[in-house]
């Protein structure tokens, strides 16, 4: 039971609070930093043990070092490169990372890494550490950071995995996975069910082999054996992603998918679509009659940015909005691919799909 001397003292320390949100500047998230402080505070009155307070305050460490790095960079768009670390330096998956995550930060996209081993290793010496950022892992036996980005400044260690696994997707524009055991497995399906349930993406998923290897399409198999034919997954689905052995599939699969599209966001139940070009509405109408299954009421309609977008970078661009069943994610991505076929988008997005 809390003391009455304790209360005193949270009662001070909710005054004290107070008094400093008053003297600070007026700061445009100052309701989400009040509520993220009364959370604290009211985990103050509970009986959470020590080891709770260390997982917290771990966590929060981790997340104050992970915004504050990401940040600086939020108008490039990265790709997040998963697969083995125990993938040998000679082997032809490795030159394959290599070569790819080199293709797309010649296109202006940045690399992000778990800044181990393996496919870690070769997408940050395919980036270049200019162009490369490593989440690594603290773990009882050390998880050295390759030496191609090992002292860099976007080198982040993070106590926790669920921290870590965080940013390598609320950052990534684009996830590109490489032949691995069940933690490329786990970020694979875990991708797509994020995706499905609106906490991530959507954004493009290539799965991608050394030429003449068969990991993904073996996996692929699997998926519609097992999956798909059991009717455990929508028919649909394999859209989520491209399987290919080629780097330039590889690489376009991901300049393609902005090509209009830019990104997308849920308001309440309604998700909104931005665009670098705006569509006719010849177009939209042509949404409307091949992709009306995925809708849960109404129409696909054009918009301007909503009232709760205001405080959004993106409150200039083109919208569409719809009510998403959330369910057939796979016809949301052939609708994504149906709209980068449409419009046109201006000069500067065609040379810098990057660019946010």
């Amino acid at each position: 039971m809390t003391s009455s001397r304790s209360l005193d003292t949270i009662d001070t320390l909710k005054s004290d609070l107070a008094t400093l949100l008053e003297h600070l500047p007026d700061l445009q998230h100052r309701q989400l930093i009040q509520q993220a402080i009364a959370t604290i505070i009211r985990l103050a009155h509970s009986e959470i043990d020590r080891l709770d307070w260390k997982i917290l305050a771990a966590s929060l460490a981790d997340m104050e070092r992970g915004l504050e790095l990401f940040h600086t960079y939020r108008h490039v768009r990265k790709v997040t490169i998963f697969g083995s670390a125990r993938t040998p330096v000679d082997s032809p998956a490795y030159k394959m990372a290599v070569d790819f995550a080199r293709c797309v930060t010649q296109l202006g996209f940045m690399v992000m890494t778990g800044g181990g081993g393996g496919i870690m290793q070769a997408g940050n010496e395919g980036a270049g550490r200019e162009n490369s950022f490593g989440l690594n892992i603290q773990l009882p036996f050390e998880q050295e950071a390759n030496p191609y980005i090992v002292g860099d400044a976007k080198l982040i260690h993070f106590k926790y995995f669920f921290t870590r696994k965080l940013f390598l997707l609320r950052e990534s524009d684009a996830v590109a996975l490489f032949p691995g055991g069940f933690g490329t497995q786990d970020e694979a399906f875990e991708c797509m069910t994020l995706s499905q349930t609106g906490k991530f993406g959507p954004v493009p998923m290539v799965l991608i082999d050394h030429p003449g290897g068969d990991y993904w399409e073996a996996w692929s198999e699997y998926i519609q054996e097992h999956l798909i034919q059991k009717g455990l997954v929508s028919p649909e689905d394999p859209s989520l992603y491209t399987i290919t052995d080629n780097l330039d599939v590889a690489c376009n699969a991901i300049t393609q998918f902005y090509r209009v599209y830019h990104s997308s966001r849920y308001v309440r139940d309604l998700l909104v679509i931005r665009l670098d070009a705006e569509l006719s509405d010849a177009e939209v109408e042509e949404l409307n009659h091949n992709f009306s299954d995925i809708l849960v009421k109404g129409k696909i309609e054009k918009s301007a940015a909503l009232p709760q977008e205001t405080q959004d970078e993106t409150i200039d661009l083109p919208r569409i909005v719809l009510y998403f069943n959330q369910r057939d994610l796979g016809r949301l991505y052939q609708m994504i691919a149906r709209i980068n076929q449409m419009g046109q988008p201006s000069e500067e997005t065609a040379s810098h799909p990057e660019r946010k």
